[in-house]
């Protein structure tokens, strides 16, 4: 069978995930099982696979889905133990009495809290406190929704302590290690957890540039579409200070990718910056000499606000001290570092527990683990939940509501990342096939070299961009597209870290288009049916943001670094 039919049907069931879910709106929870449905008849049909394997594969990405089925639930147990708790109203009334500036106000909040909530819990978390927050704050619900959106993207490539990276890039273990089996030269890493280190770094990089970029540019865009001038110019005066704010957040993230781990960029940038930038604005330091606000209400464009009223904004009160309230994110980022870094045994102590099945229904090679206890979703996120109880002395009432409410809402997520994962298992698994045909993944990465050549690496971050705008996750993106990355990397010859951090930097620049987030933050404020038009203004960011890393990438591939692993 020719390579064209063969790329042609590897991409047949993302193809279709992307029509019901772009053409005809369907959620995840409906396109993805078709999806899955497709994939394994790709897999019976054309690859000629053996039943037993496609059904041993399904088997073994509804097991590997459970690795972040945990940690979404953890991180949603610890959001809403805290909105129990009044943590999170007290959270969020220390950002009240800041700064009356929206273009500060957006810094803070929309990018560095955003940044730092991205790293602990990830999947949607940010624009979904703070949007609402922004809206609180007096900002029209459609700009709220959109600064959140568009600014929870240079830390995706690190959120929820780094599960695009670690869970999201696992199908590349096995290339990896042939690979390091392989070589005569020194890959700068002697193991796939080294490997991973090393897409971290360039991510970081990549991102770090964006850091630069993309908050001002927000400013700007702010004052553009929401000022009553409708100036880009107006957004101009706080560049001090969004300069300052990315310094503050980029120094952190770099190093933490460099020094530690691919777990903590975002985290403890994020909460290295806001405490920084909070200090500044406190201090009146680096602000604009005069600050900007929106037009009054009354002259505010229609579809700006929804079914919550900016002028019946919800009033935050402290119910605990500052530290009180922030203490379980201090904890969990506590016990992140101390069961990460290398130096300390705690990491060897939680992971000592390890499940596992191997050869699934007999099939040798599909198998399965789990180390629980090293799972952020257990510990420290249900750990610290527990904990929560106590640091707040919670009614049992307010405890059982959160552990009820965070059931609730890992419902919809459970069933789309169940056939999500299990699709990318058939992918990866087709290498398993009599005809001994090229795998999915490697179809179309062949299919795809031959027609943009040796100008790839401009392109690779908008096909991970794809990849999140289609499953609402920078995460399953990876876990679609990396294998399929690092095939077009081997095969123009080009550097094969470079191309799958462009994949993994382009999941999360995808996170501003993603339509699973934009429904979710639009939620959270009241907006109805404004979905089209937060896609087509986030749009213009994005693009912004993957031609940036795109010529960064051709220029590290090319110029800077040549013929690099």
């Amino acid at each position: 069978m020719s390579l064209g039919i063969l790329g042609f049907f590897a991409f047949l069931p993302i193809l279709v995930a992307l029509v019901l879910m772009v053409g005809f709106r369907w959620p995840a929870t409906r396109a993805m099982p078709l999806a899955w449905l497709v994939a394994a008849l790709s897999a019976l049909l054309v690859w000629n696979m053996d039943v037993g394997v496609v059904l041993a594969s399904t088997l073994q990405g509804f097991l590997s889905a459970i690795t972040v089925l945990l940690i979404v639930f953890g991180a949603l147990l610890i959001l809403y133990t805290l909105t129990e708790s009044g943590g999170m109203e007290t959270i969020n009334n220390g950002f009240h009495g800041i700064t009356k500036d929206r273009r500060i106000q957006t810094i803070i909040i929309a990018f560095l809290f955003g940044a730092f909530l991205e790293g602990a819990a990830g999947f949607g978390t940010p624009a979904a406190i703070g949007a609402p927050l922004l809206l609180s704050l007096g900002f029209p619900p459609l700009a709220a929704v959109i600064v959140a959106v568009v600014l929870n993207s240079v830390p995706v490539t690190f959120g929820a302590v780094g599960t695009p990276i670690w869970f999201g890039l696992k199908n590349l273990d096995s290339k990896v290690q042939e690979a390091i089996a392989s070589s005569g030269q020194d890959l700068g890493f002697a193991s796939v957890d080294g490997f991973y280190m090393v897409i971290g770094k360039w991510a970081a990089v990549l991102n770090g540039i964006m850091a630069f970029i993309l908050p001002l540019f927000v400013v700007c865009f702010l004052t553009r579409f929401f000022g009553q001038n409708r100036s880009w110019r107006e957004g101009l005066p706080a560049w001090k200070f969004s300069l300052m704010a990315s310094l503050i957040f980029a120094v952190p993230y770099v190093a933490s990718a460099f020094l530690i781990g691919e777990e903590f960029p975002a985290l403890l940038g994020g909460l290295i910056g806001t405490g920084g930038v909070v200090w500044l604005a406190r201090h009146k330091m680096f602000l604009p000499e005069k600050e900007w606000d929106f037009g009054p209400q009354s002259e505010w464009e229609d579809y700006w606000t929804g079914e919550i009223s900016t002028a019946k904004k919800i009033e935050f009160t402290s119910r605990m001290s500052q530290f009180k309230a922030w203490l379980p994110y201090v904890l969990i980022g506590l016990l992140l570092v101390v069961t990460r870094v290398k130096f300390l045994p705690f990491g060897d102590w939680v992971k000592a527990v390890e499940l596992t099945i191997p050869n699934i229904l007999g099939q040798e090679g599909i198998s399965w683990s789990l180390r629980p206890f090293y799972n952020p979703g257990i510990v420290p996120f249900v750990l610290v939940a527990v904990l929560t109880m106590f640091i707040h002395s919670m009614n049992p009432s307010k405890v059982k509501q959160a552990w009820i409410t965070s059931f609730k809402r890992i419902k919809n997520p459970t069933i789309a990342l169940l056939f999500a994962v299990a699709l990318v298992q058939i992918f990866k698994n087709s290498s398993m096939n009599p005809a001994e045909y090229a795998s999915m993944p490697l179809a179309m990465a062949q299919s795809v070299a031959e027609v943009a050549g040796s100008s790839w690496p401009f392109f690779a971050a908008f096909i991970g961009a794809l990849g999140s705008f289609i499953t609402g996750s920078n995460t399953v993106s990876d876990l679609l597209f990396a294998g399929f990355q690092y095939g077009i990397a081997d095969t123009l010859e080009i550097p094969r870290q470079i191309i799958v951090s462009l994949q993994a930097v382009g999941g999360a620049m995808g996170n501003m288009v993603c339509i699973h987030n934009i429904v979710a933050a639009s939620a959270t404020v009241g907006l109805v049916g404004m979905e089209g038009i937060i896609l087509k203004r986030n749009v213009i960011p994005m693009l912004l943001y993957g031609v940036v890393v795109g010529i960064m990438g051709l220029l590290f591939s090319y110029v800077m670094f040549p013929g690099v692993f």
